[in-house]
């Protein structure tokens, strides 16, 4: 569903690239994509798509377990890369494969696409604006909460069958050696699920926290709080509400606050930008756009060019190596 609704929707409708191939372990479901889509080529695996020569860049959506060797074979293969995250379980699994394309000079993107929604890219101008005028005075804290719940997704525009989901794929372990068994469950939650929003603190707030006090559940919800240089930034996050998705951040100053709001994962629609001036709040000006939109086509832009993501692999072991240490910390107790 992701990969047909989220990427290869948008990338078919991209005139600045051409989709040649798709690769499926599913036969049927590949053909239906493939027809659905408009795609010539199909292979029954990733391997037989990665010996087209005509394939310059691929992406990657599939079982988390199997995202880093797949990733692995592709960016070895001399392939661009963009794949959905979390681009691995463990720091070393993530820095294999970054020094992967650091050695063959490749683009490598990680789907953190809040980092493209226009409604973020405007909250961080405004975000830097406020604090070189200091018209709002200093930032004092941060909050960002994620209350994962209806995740917006369209019926209408991804075909499936009733193929069952094959084994065969090499999977990488899912944690740290040292994590046991009965909390990896929670663990994947966690990285799937609320490493968006600790991306996007690190986005805004600085590339490098270090986490002063964590509080995770088995289920991999909790409270954390990440220290950004002497501004603390607590993150509420809860998983499997009934009720709409609610995720966002607000930086608080000594006279005012800069909130974002994000729309839930799937919708068509930007986030929303607030700041607030001595409590008179402003909306700011927002466009119809889509994040996932915005992503292919920065992908395609950064591949053209040779450039560097705004979610790199490189930057994105960060989100890894926080996870391990939030998690290290329930293990020590």
């Amino acid at each position: 569903m992701v990969g047909q609704m989220c990427h290869l929707a948008n990338f078919a409708a991209n005139p600045a690239c051409r989709v040649v191939a798709i690769a499926d372990l599913r036969p049927d479901l590949a053909a239906a994509a493939a027809q659905k889509f408009g795609i010539s080529r199909v292979y029954g695996s990733h391997r037989e798509l990665l010996a087209d020569s005509e394939v310059s860049a691929v992406v990657i959506v599939t079982k988390r377990r199997a995202t880093g060797p797949i990733v692995l074979d592709a960016l070895n293969s001399g392939r661009h890369v963009l794949s959905e995250k979390p681009m691995a379980y463990t720091t070393a699994q993530a820095m294999s494969l970054v020094e992967a394309a650091r050695q063959h000079n490749l683009v490598y993107s990680i789907g953190y696409m809040k980092r493209h929604d226009s409604g973020v890219a405007r909250a961080l101008q405004a975000l830097t604006r406020l604090r070189q005028d200091r018209s709002l005075g200093r930032i004092v804290q941060a909050k960002g909460w994620c209350f994962g719940g209806d995740t917006g997704r369209s019926h209408d525009n991804f075909v499936m069958t009733g193929e069952a989901r094959p084994d065969g794929l090499e999977l990488w372990q899912d944690a740290p050696d040292w994590m046991p068994r009965a909390m990896r469950p929670g663990y994947d939650t966690f990285l799937n699920v609320f490493s968006h929003i600790i991306n996007l603190s690190r986005y805004l707030l600085g590339s490098s926290p270090t986490v002063s006090e964590s509080a995770i559940e088995a289920s991999g919800a909790g409270r954390l709080r990440l220290d950004f240089d002497g501004i603390a930034c607590t993150l509420d996050l809860v998983n499997g509400s009934d009720g709409a998705w609610r995720e966002g951040l607000t930086i608080e100053f000594e006279r005012g606050a800069l909130t974002l709001e994000l729309p839930p994962p799937f919708a068509e629609q930007e986030a929303v930008v607030i700041v607030d001036r001595d409590g008179q709040r402003q909306q700011l000006a927002s466009a119809a756009s889509w994040a996932f939109r915005r992503q292919v086509e920065a992908f395609v832009s950064d591949v053209a060019a040779r450039g560097t993501p705004l979610a790199s692999g490189a930057d994105s072991v960060t989100d890894i190596a926080l996870a391990e240490a939030v998690w290290q910390r329930r293990v020590s107790g």
